[in-house]
């Protein structure tokens, strides 16, 4: 009798061990296909500012095509599975392995025009207690010293950047300019895209405030009787130590900017004192080479592609124009359905956008 009970116990005992193993192994594999799925195929995104208002709004769940541009190897492979760079406020990865950029063949290039998402330049270095500032912004503005006290100072890898999503308005080799707040490349003025939208002070019968209109919007309020004059809120002057190339010579400002040219891969530039600071965190940071070299030869080569992008609310994004140009290799891929969109001021189920549930990008 003893015997038969000892029998049961373990059959009961291998059965748990089983069940568990089964479990086990379906959830390796599950973290083997979507690790497999987010690095070739698609990642998902979640959009969290309002920079591309207009077009994709705050709390919209995008599935990001990666092999659209070409999927990017790993550089920095050991992470916690499902994270990017966090876990519990700590790094999710480590940097004791680290390997070559590698970009797979994609289906094509980045146009003019396209929604991209892409490691954000600036985010090779954050405060860990503030990682969504821009540290390098900080610096400038409040220098070194100060920003130090503001907490530990993290370096992220290439690959360990966080995700931005914004138009790109100019490829390699285009030379942009903003005018009164309108992009222009290679001398014409490019498409405004439904979603772009400035702000503007309206002035109506009883009083004025400042909104943020597309172009159809603005039509619209300008046959309003009510209406009597809408301006728009053009920036003339800015802190130079804001605006790129952060130098009081350029007076550049974020709706007056440029001319600049976006450099190419193999392209050789003319160097001098003047134009150092639009290059130097190239050469310096993103190609690794010697700044003071490139100087005293006089010329430099670009060894990738750059790309200049912008938010279409034009007036409420910080881009390009206030951290200058995006590597190619720092491309992550382009947004193609937004599978799941929320707004976090509304609680379930109110704060569900239905209309918004797999629509294209």
């Amino acid at each position: 009798m003893a015997g038969k009970k000892k029998q049961k116990r373990f059959r009961t005992k291998s059965k748990v061990v089983n069940a568990l193993l089964d479990w086990i192994d379906a959830i390796l594999f599950a973290v083997v296909v979507v690790t497999f799925l987010n690095i070739f195929f698609f990642q998902a995104f979640k959009i969290p500012s309002s920079s591309m208002e207009g077009t994709l709004l705050t709390g919209d769940h995008l599935f990001v095509s990666k092999i659209t541009y070409g999927a990017r190897m790993p550089q920095t492979p050991l992470v916690v599975p499902f994270t990017h760079n966090t876990i519990f406020g700590k790094e999710s990865y480590s940097t004791s392995v680290q390997w070559k950029y590698r970009r797979l063949p994609g289906l094509r290039k980045v146009r003019r025009g396209d929604c991209v998402v892409f490691g954000f330049p600036n985010g090779d270095t954050v405060l860990r207690a503030a990682p969504v500032e821009d540290y390098h912004a900080l610096v400038r503005i409040m220098g070194r010293e100060r920003v130090s006290k503001l907490g530990p100072v993290v370096a992220r890898p290439m690959d360990r950047k966080d995700h931005y999503v914004k138009r790109c308005v100019a490829l390699p080799g285009d030379t942009l300019e903003v005018r009164e707040g309108l992009v222009w490349v290679n001398g014409e003025q490019q498409t405004v895209w439904p979603g772009v939208q400035l702000s503007y002070k309206v002035t109506t019968t009883t009083g004025s405030y400042i909104e943020c209109f597309n172009a159809e919007g603005l039509e619209k309020l300008k046959g309003y009787k009510s209406v009597l004059e809408v301006e728009p809120m053009l920036e003339r002057e800015s802190d130079w130590r804001e605006i790129f190339p952060f130098t009081q010579e350029s007076g550049w400002t974020r709706d007056f900017f440029g001319p600049l040219w976006i450099p190419s891969k193999g392209a050789t530039v003319e160097l001098t004192e003047e134009n150092l600071p639009l290059y130097e965190r190239i050469i310096r940071d993103y190609e690794h080479g010697d700044v003071d070299a490139a100087l005293q030869e006089g010329s430099y080569t670009f060894e990738q592609d750059y790309y200049f992008m912008m938010g279409d609310n034009r007036h409420n994004s910080l881009d390009s124009r206030y951290w200058g140009f995006v590597p190619e290799d720092h491309i992550v891929g382009r947004p193609v359905v937004i599978w799941l969109s929320t707004d976090n001021g509304a609680s379930f189920p109110k704060n569900i956008r239905w209309r918004r549930f797999l629509k294209f990008v």
